[in-house]
């Protein structure tokens, strides 16, 4: 069943509290960042070249179980949005994931493999198989359960709610951007090539954030509606963190 009108009824309860300008929410959005999880002690070790070869690639191998839960999270918000011009813009993402094939003139026919490909040539780059990447067996449960909630929430959330979750793409050009900056020099043991999904991320990750920024800012327009919105981005910040609690905890951080 389309849910988008859920939001929209709760939209018109008012009480009496002056909403936020398209600015100010704007800002209280962008606050929420002090919590990315850039911060944490795990991924704070990552990125000053403390870690080791081992956590590296368990950290790559666990995190793959968060890159193919993007399209399916992105394909729920497109079944449960009945606007066709959001629907056009937002395949985009799951392309971008999964990749897709296109033809050139004279016949000839290319493929864009994706940033699932992309991260699985991350590993094999860090020292991981194809074949103990893709069969998720270093996956821990903390981390499947983390990922998993956030597919629930897509898929049974009003359409809005969902994309407003994905506005953690605000602050995760920054972390893009410190791992090429910081990974070539601390760890030369990793081949350049297997960096190439956070290279594609510093232009797709901008894009995306245009698109959810407006969806957000114009369907959360009561002040009640936009602390919702502030509650579900910091549940999806949750979701991140807690991804990293359970790879601290297992695999260690190192100082």
């Amino acid at each position: 069943m389309i849910r988008a009108d859920i939001l929209a009824e709760a939209a018109t309860i008012d009480d009496g509290r002056t909403p936020w300008t398209r600015e100010e929410f704007e800002a209280q959005l962008r606050a929420k960042g002090e919590v990315y999880h850039i911060f944490h002690p795990f991924n704070v070790m990552l990125n000053s070249g403390n870690a080791t070869p081992e956590q590296i690639r368990f950290w790559v191998a666990n995190r793959f179980y968060y890159q193919i839960a993007i399209p399916v999270k992105d394909a729920a918000i497109m079944a449960n949005c009945p606007d066709r011009e959001i629907r056009r813009g937002w395949v985009q993402r799951i392309l971008d994931h999964d990749g897709f094939e296109y033809g050139l003139p004279g016949g000839e026919k290319r493929v864009d493999e994706g940033g699932i490909e992309a991260w699985i040539r991350l590993g094999i780059a860090t020292g991981l198989s194809r074949e103990e990447i893709v069969d998720l067996r270093h996956v821990l449960p903390a981390v499947r359960f983390a990922v998993d909630a956030y597919i629930s929430f897509a898929r049974r959330a009003p359409w809005q709610e969902a994309v407003c979750s994905s506005l953690t793409e605000l602050f995760a050009p920054d972390i893009h951007k410190q791992r090429l900056a910081t990974w070539p020099e601390h760890y030369r043991w990793i081949e350049s090539s297997g960096l190439q999904y956070f290279r594609n991320r510093t232009s797709q990750a901008p894009r995306d954030v245009i698109q959810g920024l407006n969806v957000t800012l114009d369907s959360f327009n009561t002040r009640a509606l936009q602390e919702r919105a502030l509650e579900i981005l910091k549940f999806k910040l949750d979701i991140l963190w807690v991804m990293n609690d359970a790879m601290g905890q297992h695999y260690g951080v190192t100082a």
